[in-house]
């Protein structure tokens, strides 16, 4: 058995490595959250391209500690295009307004960068001071036109996984109905009123009804059926 000042030796030999090592993978996964994969960055080009060295240097170290570094770097080696799906949302729709404005994509990535910075941040002002001189009359149009696509980005999934959540608990309806299941399934979450909801307009009104504003019968009378009534 090892006497207590051989295993400290050992540990103090391991020490300096794994110190380095998460200080190494803190700093990769610093890049990626507040740089590569924030709302206010790049161009989705530039992005790929940072995020692919990212996820080399994760490779050149997952040997060192496979077990927790090998399903991080292959979750990001498989995920880039859903990961930075969003940047080209970004793109195209900063394109659009820099037509509308006849401005520069980049100018406007410069208002979205300033918007992004906390209010108490020194450099969210010093960039509206350069950006105020270039925009001129149009800067507070142009800085809401952009608070718009930054309030309208998405980077998670989670809008997704909600979305299946809902659906989920319907799925088994598949074996009994067959493959038209979903048409059905689909007129029938349209059709059905909310029973509450965050939006007190919504409660007691289906997604078509707040959507057209067109009042309708009971989703089960659309389909033909008369409904079940207590005497």
């Amino acid at each position: 058995m090892r006497s207590p000042a051989l295993r400290l030796r050992y540990a103090r030999a391991a020490c300096d490595p794994a110190i380095k090592l998460f200080d190494d993978v803190s700093l990769l996964l610093d890049w990626l959250r507040n740089d590569i994969l924030a709302v206010a960055g790049p161009s989705h080009d530039q992005r790929c391209v940072l995020y692919d060295f990212v996820v080399a240097e994760l490779q050149s170290r997952v040997e060192l500690c496979p077990a927790q570094l090998q399903p991080i770097h292959r979750l990001l080696m498989n995920g880039r295009e859903e990961f930075l799906a969003f940047a080209k949302e970004i793109d195209e729709a900063l394109d659009r307004l820099a037509s509308e404005f006849q401005c520069s994509p980049e100018l406007l990535r410069g208002v979205l960068q300033m918007l992004s910075r906390d209010q108490c941040d020194a450099r969210r002002y010093q960039e509206e001071a350069v950006l105020r001189p270039q925009l001129r009359g149009r800067f507070f149009e142009v800085c809401e036109a952009v608070a718009q696509v930054r309030t309208r980005t998405v980077r998670a999934s989670s809008l997704v996984e909600n979305f299946n959540s809902r659906l989920r608990g319907y799925f088994f309806l598949r074996r009994h109905l067959g493959a038209d299941y979903l048409t059905l399934l689909q007129f029938f979450l349209n059709h059905r009123r909310f029973l509450r909801s965050e939006c007190p307009e919504r409660v007691g009104r289906s997604p078509a009804e707040v959507l057209t504003g067109i009042p309708h019968p009971h989703w089960l009378t659309l389909l033909g059926f008369t409904r079940f009534q207590r005497a």
